[in-house]
């Protein structure tokens, strides 16, 4: 089961702010990476901001000194004790939705989902420093996107 802590702290509502889409998309990722998600309750909590506030949290906790597009902090790396796993927090910035979408030629929709499966995958342990570790993070990306039709 998936207790999923949604937060805009943004002024607009727009069409892909569908907390029912957004809790069925992070509950599917957690169904296929979690083989015991039947079994117990997973907790994400995500927020939805702009980049004056993820420029903030950015430069507090990970010292650097500009916005940027996500940005997770996973709990999976201590042991979670009782029936709820704290999986981890997912800050998203509207702003750089926009602007990355524009860039990249593709919905804004499209690039929160993008963002969202990235921050997703960050805090069940994936990463993309090394190269092999970054060709398995952007194929489960790209397959939890096409599995949705968020296509680029």
């Amino acid at each position: 089961m998936l207790d999923l802590d949604i937060t805009y702290d943004v002024d607009e509502v727009l069409e892909y702010y569908d907390e029912d889409r957004i809790r069925e998309y992070v509950e599917y990722i957690l169904k296929n990476e979690k083989e015991d998600f039947n079994d117990k309750t997973y907790y994400v909590s995500f927020m939805l901001t702009n980049n004056e506030v993820i420029h903030k949290i950015n430069k507090e906790y990970r010292g650097v000194d500009r916005p940027t597009d996500v940005i997770s902090f996973a709990y999976n790396e201590t042991e979670n004790v009782g029936p709820v796993e704290v999986v981890g927090d997912i800050i998203i910035s509207i702003d750089k939705v926009r602007e990355q979408a524009k860039e990249y030629g593709h919905s804004d929709k499209r690039e929160f989902f993008y963002l969202l499966t990235h921050g997703m995958l960050h805090i069940l342990g994936y990463d993309h420093i090394k190269d092999d570790e970054r060709k398995i993070m952007r194929e489960k990306e790209e397959r939890y996107l096409d599995a949705y039709e968020y296509k680029r």
